[in-house]
This record gives structure tokens, C-alpha cells and sequence, in this order.
């Protein structure tokens, strides 16, 4: 294809984005992965079955993450008092402590696109990407149509 797609702007642009994040985490001993996982756990405790969805990853990698950060002592595990089948993910200290390390590092690559961008231009992104997401979500309903000879 001579056109670029969104869809291929989407993935060299994540792909970079995610090398980038890695290469930060690696000076942390850590992953771009783990680091999400920190940003995504609550204060009071997160149920497993929601940081799956959250964080857009499959039960068995979420599980052997989870795995590897209990083994890490970032994170313990406790039976939620709400729902006994459920279980809680708490950040340890450490845990909160690379969560700041992996905040600082998103803060302050957000503060150089924006620094790099106008607000206008925020804006728009923002919008685009919703439009993106949006329709990406409605997608099962779309059927191209295709020529036949």
C-alpha cells in the first residue's frame, strides 16, 4: 500500500513508544509491562479480573506478570472481603516506590509531547484517537464491500 493507515501509524508509533518505555524500565531492573501494572493497581487494592481488561492483556500473560511481581515483592495478594471468589492485588512498599519511579518516567514523557504540541493540537488528538477507539470497538458491525469479477 502507497497510503499510510491509521492502523500502521498506530503500531510503529506504539511499537517506538513501547521500546522506549522498555529501555526506561531496563534502568529500573524492570519492564514497560510491570511498570503499567504498577500505574494500574488502586491504593485500596485492585480485583485481578479487572487489571486484565485495564491494561488490554490476556489472562495467562497478566497471570505470569503478576507472578513475577509477587516473586518481586512489588505486589501481595489478598481474598476480597466483598467477594470471596475474588482476589485483591496491593502494592508492598517497593511496589509503591517503582510505581513513583514508573509515574515519573510517563509524567515527564507527557510533559515533552506536550511541550512539542499546542493545546489545539492535544485537543484534536485526543479527539482522533476517541474516534479511533470508538469506532475500533463498533468494528464486528462493519462489512467491507469487496469486488467479485
Amino acid at each position: 500500500m502507497k497510503q499510510e493507515t491509521f492502523d500502521s501509524v498506530l503500531r510503529s508509533t506504539w511499537n517506538l513508544v513501547s521500546k522506549m518505555y522498555n529501555k526506561e524500565a531496563s534502568k529500573f531492573d524492570s519492564t514497560m509491562a510491570t511498570g503499567f501494572a504498577l500505574l494500574s493497581i488502586d491504593s485500596k487494592g485492585t480485583p485481578s479480573t479487572t487489571l486484565g481488561p485495564k491494561m488490554g492483556m490476556e489472562s495467562t500473560s497478566l497471570s505470569r506478570l503478576l507472578n513475577t511481581m509477587e516473586e518481586r515483592n512489588l505486589i501481595y495478594r489478598t481474598q476480597n472481603p466483598n467477594d470471596g471468589r475474588s482476589i485483591l492485588i496491593h502494592l508492598t512498599a517497593f511496589g509503591k516506590e517503582k510505581r513513583d519511579d514508573s509515574k515519573a518516567v510517563v509524567l515527564h514523557f507527557n510533559k515533552i509531547i506536550e511541550q512539542a504540541l499546542s493545546p489545539k493540537k492535544i485537543k484534536v488528538f485526543f479527539e482522533v484517537m476517541n474516534c479511533i477507539k470508538e469506532n475500533a470497538q463498533n468494528f464486528e458491525h462493519f462489512t467491507p464491500t469487496l469486488k467479485t469479477k
